[in-house]
């Protein structure tokens, strides 16, 4: 080799020293310098022979970075539905591996492989890592859903299968899956689950082979789309008998045996607040004002834990489902609805068995006293969140139902309570996005016939915030006994995603002080009131979004990040969250047995396995709900192609731009359809800047859309800037060429029960906005 092999190695044990700075020239010249290790012509040829063997990377302009080492990692392939994939590592903050068609080994989507890297990724052109699969180690896809196609006599006695599936998954759409003659027998059209047993190989590259385990219905009958989406992720309908049977059981109605050793509070004015549709309650709130100004405030929380022992048929089924799942038709429920509905739901006029968090707070907002204690309750009022704000509305003149009127001083001071609590929790830091909810409106037949905004009102943030406050005064006083307990947690983001969430906030002129790598709530909070009601709003908190990390359950008290809360956990729903299910039964055990080691030594053995089921089982019922939203929309949207709409830019990639409408409703200009220019990608702007035109387009800009393409089979809608000046053309049913993109974020902690709320994100139609919660 003609290079100098020590300059060769002191140059390259700089870039190795800090794999992931980026080096100008003069900067390694300078440090080879200091040290005396060479001339600046060694150095440019050094740069030269190790840029040549691939062993770093330029942007082209003296700029220089250690490119990734050849080396094996294993990680989940994610496919594509044109033959290539990506395979994404553990670590959240790596980059995606490009794998290409031929190089995929016959993996399937969701296998997890081994992979070699065969090139580095360049952070000044965005292209990522590349490598080829080497092993499949875990088959991830064992079920599919798809429609059944039967196959003649002829073909079925020579090939030995009944026909052939092919899933409604657009990932694994190319594949035939063809049934063996041991299945259950469908009918032509039907929607099928299939058992995989046979994967793609070298001699059977676009097929594999299965049976038939479950026939969910024709594919025309109302609700079998839907069936079919919970099919597919797993989501579990059917009751075991035992756990029929145990809740078969349960007497609808508190017995006097059950009251005995709890405290009476049937008399306090103890309200339910929930949705107009809502038919299980699991929270009532009562509020007073004490002698000396403080208030006192009576979470009180359904029992539920009395009733689904551990262990239990009950308690297993609850435990696989993780949560109750709902969709825009039905819900699935994490209990059967004798519970669900009846026993457990704090109804109007019945007694019920609670836990209560009573809470004394100063009109500051500052918790100074509190308890926590089994109860007797007796809702006075199944009130609705619309009631309620027309009941705090001075202007309102609507006659409502004398519960109204008669609790209206205490709603008063209920609304005079939370704006103390919101002002409290703004002043540490916490972050809230306030967005309009969709709700989609169906007929019975399952059609799509509108959709609805709402907004939130004085009502809805008021049981948040109350639910808040409990749950962060159960974690608390639990962290202080120091005993085994179940967080809710939003981890700090990585440093080096917050400081590119900074570098693009400066190209919008907004200037930011604090320290990425030492970021605090209250930094990010200030970048939300600078954006507030300015067109860069949705693009600065979308971003914001993707620098956050996702919240989860833990047995380790990890900090809120987004609510700015040091201790937190979910208390509020045991209905329809088992991590909040089984924060009730701690409290029971702890408060009944004392807090001994044989009691601590038993929770700690398994909340590491009830963390990881619980965040596991929340990302699948997110994802089924939002894939079912994205299915009603698009459905909702399909006879309007040609139509024209007034849409904003949600987000820009390098394959075209995601739009939505006013109604919240998203869908895809790519790219070929800006026929006007060829465009360039700025990842770091996230804009498409015209190299002729100069034309740009970027996040929050209005436009003119027309909608092409309404593609119900794939959840897709294809939509093209409008021109009222060019000729007419036919739509067709092409499809979005939707490629990869991720999300991150923080969902479901607004203690707020109900349908998981979209407090941190739009309700998307792609995959980067997907719903975020606390």
């Amino acid at each position: 080799m003609a290079q100098n092999e020590n300059i060769l190695a002191n140059v390259l044990e700089i870039f190795r020293h800090n794999p992931k700075k980026q080096y100008q020239v003069e900067q390694i010249d300078r440090m080879l310098r200091r040290d005396r290790l060479g001339s600046f012509s060694d150095m440019v040829k050094a740069l030269s022979y190790l840029e040549q063997e691939k062993k770093i990377i330029t942007d082209g302009n003296g700029r220089y970075q250690l490119a990734e080492e050849n080396t094996e990692v294993e990680g989940i392939f994610k496919a594509n539905s044109k033959g290539f994939g990506f395979v994404k590592l553990e670590d959240e903050d790596s980059d995606d591996i490009f794998i290409a068609r031929d190089y995929t080994a016959y993996a399937v989507d969701g296998d997890r492989v081994k992979v070699k890297i065969t090139a580095g990724g360049n952070p000044w052109n965005g292209k990522g890592p590349e490598g080829q699969i080497e092993e499949i180690l875990e088959r991830g896809t064992k079920t599919l859903v798809g429609e059944f196609h039967s196959m003649t006599d002829a073909q079925i006695k020579t090939s030995h299968f009944i026909g052939y599936v092919l899933s409604s998954n657009k990932k694994l759409a190319n594949y035939r899956v063809y049934i063996s003659q041991d299945s259950l027998r469908p009918q032509k059209q039907d929607i099928v689950k299939v058992s995989l047993a046979n994967y793609p190989d070298k001699d059977n590259p676009d097929s594999m082979t299965g049976v038939v385990t479950n026939i969910i219905g024709n594919k025309n009958l109302p609700g079998v789309d839907i069936m079919a989406i919970v099919s597919e992720h797993d989501v579990r309908t059917e009751w075991s008998e035992d756990a029929l049977e145990q809740s078969n059981a349960i007497p609808d109605h508190v017995t006097e045996a059950e009251m005995a050793d709890r405290e009476d509070i049937r008399d306090q004015p103890a309200v339910t607040i929930d949705g107009d549709d809502s038919k299980d309650f699991d929270d009532a709130v009562v509020l007073w004002k004490l002698p000396n100004g403080n208030y006192h405030l009576g979470v009180h929380i359904a029992d539920v834990a009395h009733y689904v022992t551990e262990n239990s048929p009950l308690d297993k089924e609850a435990f696989t489902r993780g949560n109750s799942t709902y969709l825009v038709d039905r819900v699935i429920p994490m209990l059967p609805f004798r519970l669900s509905n009846g026993i457990c739901s704090l109804n109007e006029g019945q007694d019920r068995l609670v836990l209560s968090c009573e809470m004394e707070i100063s009109p500051e907002g500052k918790r100074v006293n509190y308890r926590i204690h089994p109860s007797v309750m007796r809702s006075h009022g199944r009130m609705t969140y619309n009631n309620v704000n027309k009941a705090l509305d001075q202007d309102n003149h609507e006659e409502l139902e004398e519960k109204y009127v008669k609790l209206a001083p205490m709603l008063q001071d209920m609304a005079e309570l939370h704006n103390v609590l919101y002002q409290q929790r703004h002043q540490r830091g916490a972050i809230d996005f306030e967005e309009p909810e969709a709700k989609i409106i169906v007929d019975d037949q399952g059609k799509p016939t509108d959709i609805v905004l709402h907004d939130r009102g004085i009502a809805e943030k008021m049981i948040e915030s109350f639910m808040l406050i409990a749950n962060e005064t159960v974690a608390e006083d639990f962290y202080r006994k120091h005993v085994p307990f179940l967080y809710r947690v939003h981890e700090t983001p990585d440093g080096e995603r917050i400081k590119g969430f900074f570098e693009f906030c400066s190209a919008f002129g907004l200037h930011i002080t604090a320290d990425p790598n030492h970021v605090k709530p209250i930094d990010l909070q200030k970048v939300v009131a600078k954006t507030t009601d300015t067109p860069e709003e949705a693009v600065v908190q979308m971003m914001m979004l993707r620098s956050l990390k996702q919240a989860h359950y833990s047995e380790e008290p990890l900090g809120h990040f987004g609510l700015a809360a040091k201790y937190y956990t979910h208390f509020t729903s045991p209905i329809r969250r088992y991590s909040d299910l089984m924060v009730h039964r701690m409290i029971h055990a702890y408060s009944e047995n004392g807090i001994n080691q044989k009691v601590q030594d038993h929770f700690a053995s398994y909340l590491p396995e009830v963390a990881d089921q619980t965040s596991t089982q929340e990302r699948v019922s997110v994802d089924t709900e939002r894939e079912v939203n994205d299915l009603k929309m698009t459905e909702y949207m399909a006879d309007k192609v040609g139509e024209h709409f007034d849409a904003v830019v949600s987000s820009v990639t390098s394959f075209g731009m995601f739009i939505q409408l006013p109604n919240t409703v998203e869908g895809l200009i790519h790219i070929s359809n800006l026929t006007d220019d060829f465009y360039s990608y700025n990842e770091k702007s996230m804009t498409l800047t015209g190299r002729g035109t100069h034309k740009q387009y970027h996040v929050g800009m209005p436009l003119k859309v027309t909608l092409t393409n309404a593609s119900v089979e794939q959840h897709q809608l294809d939509f093209e800037i409008y021109d009222p000046n060019a000729p007419k053309k036919s739509h067709n049913n092409r499809g979005a060429k939707n490629e990869r993109h991720g999300n991150r974020g923080f969902r479901n902690d607004h203690a707020h029960k109900g349908h998981y709320r979209n407090n941190f994100q739009k309700n998307g139609n792609h995959p980067h906005l997907s719903r975020y919660k606390h």
